[in-house]
C-alpha cells in the first residue's frame, strides 16, 4: 500500500519529518518497507530560476539565433544564445543555469554546460515548457507573467512541492489502515493529536430531476447501498493537482470523474463506482445475482461467464458491473457522459473475495472490500466525492441520496479490565493513558469502573473483537520499545520430548546437504488429480484454484513438480529432500503424519574429462537410505518387497510391523501425472516412526575391535519367491553375536537354472571383538548357517 506524506498531513497537524513519520508508522504496526522522495515532474525543476531578458539582439553569424542578456538575480547578467522565435527583451522567462540537468518530455535528460554557439558564449538555456517537463508545447520559450519574481526558484514559482511516498506492508488484519485516513488515525493516536476529516458541509441537493431507484435483491451480499445522481458534469482531463496527487501513489490519471473516485478510495478507504446515468435502463439499479453462465464484458474488454453466486450491479435489462470488483465496458464514464450516478456501498467481504478469486481479478476496490470496509463511511464518502466532482467537472446534485441500509451493522461491544492489560503487556500503564489511547483509535468508551472499561468498537475494526485485541491496540500505540525488559524472568520448566524433532531433522539435513542434496519446501495444498482415494482426501471448502483444492496425501508429487520445474530450466542432475506432512480424513477424524522424502534423478556425478557420467540407480538410493538409518542407529528392521503402486519396484523396511521407509523408482503412471518422462528415484520415510525409533535408541560408544574380521562366501540355489531379506534374517538369528554383516554380491536368473529357481551369492563377515577367531569356530558358524538356510529357506548350497 502506498501513502503520500503531503496527503497524510492534510489529516494531521504535525511538523514531523517524513523519516520521523516512517518510524512512527513502523512502531505502530504499519511497517514501512520503503520511503521514497517523489517529485511531481522528473527533476523537480531543480536548478531552474526565473530570469528577466534585458537585451535581445540578432546573432551575427546566424539568421535565426539571438544573443540575450538575462538577469537571474545574481551579481552578473548571463549571456544566453537562444533560438526561439518568440524571445524578446522585457520578458520573464525560465532559465536553466550552467550545471543544471533538465528533463524533457521526450528524450533523455541532459546537463547544461557553458559553451560557444557560432562564436558567442552561452551560459545557460531559456526554456520551453516541453524541455523541462511542464507540458508538451514547443512553439517557443515560456513567457511568464510580468509579476514573476526575478531570481526565484522555478519550483517555487510553479508551486511544485516535493512529496514522499511510503510503501507500507499492510497485514491482512489491518483493513482499517488501507487509506490515508486510516493511516493518519494511527499516527494521530501515537502523537496524541486529533484527526481532521474533509469538510462536507457544502454538500446540497439542487433538485430531484434525475432520481435513480435502487433495488437490493441480495441483502446478505449488499448490506448497504448508497448512491446519488449528478447532472451537467463535463468529462475532461483532471486538473494538475489531482493528477499529481494520484501519481505520487502510482495511480494513472484517466479522467476527472474516475480520478475523483480513485482519490476518495485512497483518501477514505471507501471504494466508489461511477455509472453513466444514461446507460441505467429503466432508471433503476439492482444489486442481484444473475443466472449461471450469463455473459458479461468487463472494462478490460474481456467477456466473462458469471457464476450464480456473483453479486452484480445491473439495470432493468442487463448487468453493469461486478459488484465491488470491476466495472462493465458499456456503463462506464465516456467523453460524452454528462449525467452520472455514484455508487457507494458496503458489501459482504466473503462474497467479494470469492467473486474476485473466481474471475482472477484483483483491483483496489476488491482489495478493500475483501478485508472489510467501514459501513458507516458510505454516505460521507459519497458527499466528499460529489463536492470534488463539482470542483473539477461542474454539475449539480439532481437527486436525493439513496441509502438502502435495512440492518445496520452493530459495533463490537465487550469489556476490558485494567488488570488484564497490565498482565499481558507486562507494565503498569496509567489508566488515564490507556483510555486516551483507546479513544484516539475511534473506539467509544460507554462505561468505566475502577476495574476497567466497557467499549464499543466501530465495525470497520474487524480485527478488534475481543479484550486481547484491545491489549494489542494499547501496546502498539504505547510503543513496544517503551516496555522495559525485566531484570528477572520467572518461568516454569517443562520437560521436552526426546528426541527433539528439530535436532533429528537438522542431523539428517546436514548429512544430505553434505552429500550434494538440496532441501525443498512445497505447498501442502495440491490438486485432487494427484489423489488415489478422494474419499479420504482433506478437501478445501474455498479453494483458490482447481490446482489447490485438497491437502496432499503423499510427498511424491510436490517433489516431482519441483524436479520438473528445474529440468525445464536445464537442471537435469538433481538431489532433493523435503520434510513435511501428509493429510487424510476417515470417519470425520483428521490425520496428520510427518513424512520425510528423498528424490534423485539424472547423473550420479558431474561429467568429467576422464569418465562418462553414470545415471543414478536404485542402489544409489538404497545407499542413501541405509546411510540415514545407520546415522540414526536404527536397527532391527525387516526388509520386504515394496507393494506401492507409485513405485515401479522397490523395497520397504518394516519396524515392529510398521512401514519405516519405502523406496524405489517412481512408476510411469505417477510420472505421467506430473507430466514427466525422466526416471526418478524416490524414498518416503514415516518421520513419526523414525522419531519413535530414535527415542528408544541408546547409542553407546564401542571400541574398535583389535581383532581381524573374516569373510566367508556361500553360493546357493533358492526359489524365486525367497528374498534376500529373508535370508539375512535367518543368518542373523543363527549367529547373533559374531555375525557382523550379510550382503549379496551376485544374483543370477536364467535358462540354465531349474524353472522357478534363482542363484544368490552371499558374503558373511564374522568377527569376535575379544579374540582372534579360529578356523574351527568359523567352520562351526558356517555349518549352522548352511543348515538353517536349507531348512528354513530351502537353499541348496552350490559347491
Amino acid at each position: 500500500m502506498k501513502i503520500s506524506y503531503n496527503w497524510l498531513k492534510e489529516f494531521i497537524d504535525t511538523d514531523k519529518t517524513p523519516q520521523e513519520i516512517s518510524i512512527i508508522l513502523t512502531g505502530t504496526g504499519l511497517e514501512v518497507e520503503s520511503l521514497e522522495k517523489v517529485q511531481p515532474i522528473p527533476g523537480g525543476l531543480e536548478g531552474l530560476v526565473i530570469g528577466y531578458v534585458k537585451e535581445c539582439t540578432d546573432h551575427a553569424n546566424s539568421d535565426h539565433l539571438h544573443v540575450t542578456k538575462v538577469d537571474v538575480g545574481g551579481p552578473e547578467d548571463l549571456q544566453i544564445v537562444c533560438g526561439a522565435a518568440n524571445v524578446a527583451a522585457g520578458q520573464k522567462v525560465v532559465v536553466a543555469t550552467v550545471g543544471t540537468t533538465v528533463y524533457p518530455v521526450t528524450g533523455e535528460p541532459f546537463a547544461i554546460k557553458k559553451s560557444k554557439i557560432r562564436g558567442e558564449a552561452s551560459e545557460g538555456m531559456i526554456c520551453a515548457e516541453d524541455e523541462i517537463g511542464l507540458g508538451t508545447d514547443h512553439a517557443g520559450i515560456m513567457v511568464l507573467d510580468a509579476d514573476a519574481p526575478v531570481g526565484a526558484l522555478a519550483k517555487d514559482y510553479f508551486k511544485l512541492n516535493d512529496d514522499y511516498m511510503y510503501e507500507i506492508g499492510l497485514t491482512p488484519n489491518r483493513a482499517d489502515a488501507a487509506s490515508h485516513l486510516g493511516t493518519a488515525r494511527d499516527v494521530a493516536a501515537f502523537l496524541k493529536i486529533g484527526v481532521t476529516k474533509p469538510d462536507i458541509s457544502a454538500f446540497k441537493v439542487a433538485n430531484n430531476s434525475r432520481p435513480i431507484a435502487v433495488v437490493v435483491e441480495n441483502e446478505q451480499a449488499a448490506l448497504r447501498f448508497s448512491g446519488v445522481t449528478i447532472s451537467g458534469v463535463q468529462v475532461k482531463e483532471s486538473p494538475k493537482w489531482l493528477k499529481e496527487r494520484l501519481a505520487v501513489i502510482g495511480i494513472r490519471s484517466i479522467n476527472n470523474i474516475v480520478d475523483v473516485t480513485n482519490y476518495v478510495l485512497h483518501e477514505l478507504g471507501q471504494p466508489l463506482h461511477a455509472f453513466d446515468a444514461d446507460e441505467i435502463k429503466g432508471n433503476t439499479i439492482f444489486a442481484k445475482n444473475y443466472p449461471e453462465g450469463t455473459l458479461f464484458k468487463t472494462l478490460d474488454d474481456v467477456e466473462r461467464k458469471l457464476s450464480e453466486h456473483d453479486l452484480m450491479i445491473g439495470n432493468t435489462e442487463e448487468p453493469m458491473s461486478i459488484a465491488g470488483v470491476f466495472g462493465g465496458i458499456h456503463s462506464g464514464i465516456k467523453a460524452s457522459t454528462n449525467t452520472i450516478f455514484i455508487e457507494s456501498a458496503y458489501f459482504n467481504s466473503v462474497s467479494i473475495r470469492k467473486t474476485a478469486k473466481r474471475h482472477g481479478l484483483k483491483t483496489d476496490a476488491s482489495f478493500r472490500f475483501e478485508r472489510g470496509t467501514d459501513p458507516d463511511m458510505t454516505v460521507f464518502a459519497l458527499k466528499r466525492a460529489v463536492l470534488l466532482i463539482q470542483q473539477v467537472a461542474g454539475g449539480e446534485v439532481s437527486s436525493d441520496i439513496v441509502d438502502h441500509y435495512p440492518v445496520p451493522v452493530a459495533p463490537f461491544a465487550f469489556d476490558v479490565s485494567y488488570s488484564n492489560i497490565h498482565r499481558l503487556i507486562g507494565k503498569d500503564i496509567p489508566h488515564g493513558e490507556i483510555k486516551e489511547i483507546i479513544e484516539a483509535l475511534d473506539i467509544k468508551v460507554v462505561g468505566e469502573t475502577a476495574a476497567g472499561l466497557s467499549l464499543q468498537v466501530p465495525p470497520y475494526r474487524v480485527d478488534v473483537t475481543r479484550e486481547v485485541d484491545i491489549v494489542e491496540e494499547v501496546l502498539r500505540i504505547y510503543g513496544y520499545n517503551n516496555i522495559e525488559i525485566p531484570v528477572q524472568v520467572r518461568a516454569s520448566l517443562n520437560t521436552s520430548q526426546r528426541p527433539d524433532k528439530d535436532t533429528v531433522q537438522n542431523q539428517l539435513s546436514d548429512l544430505l546437504t553434505a552429500n550434494g542434496f538440496n532441501e525443498i519446501l512445497s505447498n501442502s495444498l495440491t490438486k485432487s488429480a494427484y489423489s488415489d482415494n478422494l474419499d479420504i482426501a482433506v478437501k478445501i471448502l474455498n479453494p483458490l484454484s482447481s490446482d489447490l483444492d485438497v491437502m496432499r496425501q503423499t510427498m511424491l508429487y510436490s517433489g516431482l513438480e519441483a524436479i520438473a520445474y528445474n529440468q525445464n530450466r536445464r537442471a537435469a542432475d538433481l538431489k532433493f529432500y523435503e520434510f513435511g506432512k501428509v493429510y487424510s480424513v476417515k470417519d470425520d477424524k483428521y490425520s496428520e503424519v510427518q513424512r520425510f522424502s528423498i528424490f534423485i534423478t539424472g547423473a550420479n556425478a558431474a561429467e568429467q574429462w576422464n569418465q562418462k557420467p553414470k545415471p543414478v540407480s536404485f542402489y544409489n538410493l538404497k545407499a542413501i537410505v541405509d546411510g540415514i538409518l545407520e546415522r540414526l542407529n536404527i536397527t532391527g528392521h525387516v526388509v520386504e518387497d515394496a507393494t506401492c503402486k507409485k513405485l515401479a519396484f522397490g523395497l520397504q523396511y518394516m519396524l515392529n510391523g510398521k512401514q519405516l521407509v519405502k523406496f524405489g523408482p517412481v512408476a510411469a503412471i505417477a510420472l505421467k501425472k506430473a507430466d514427466m518422462d525422466k526416471e526418478v528415484f524416490y524414498a518416503d520415510f514415516n518421520f513419526d516412526l523414525v522419531l519413535t525409533a530414535v527415542r528408544k535408541n541408546k547409542i553407546v560408544y564401542q571400541e574398535v575391535s583389535k581383532f581381524p574380521a573374516v569373510r566367508r562366501d556361500l553360493s546357493m540355489l533358492i526359489d524365486k519367491s525367497v528374498s534376500f531379506g529373508q535370508l539375512k534374517q535367518i543368518a542373523q538369528r543363527t549367529e547373533r553375536k559374531l555375525l557382523k554383516e550379510v550382503s549379496v554380491f551376485d544374483v543370477y536368473e536364467g535358462d540354465k537354472l531349474p524353472e522357478g529357481k534363482k542363484s544368490y551369492a552371499l558374503s558373511f563377515i564374522i568377527q569376535d571383538i575379544e579374540k582372534t577367531l579360529t578356523d574351527k569356530a568359523i567352520d562351526s558358524i558356517m555349518q549352522k548357517l548352511i543348515y538353517n538356510l536349507g531348512k528354513e529357506a530351502g537353499a541348496e548350497i552350490r559347491k
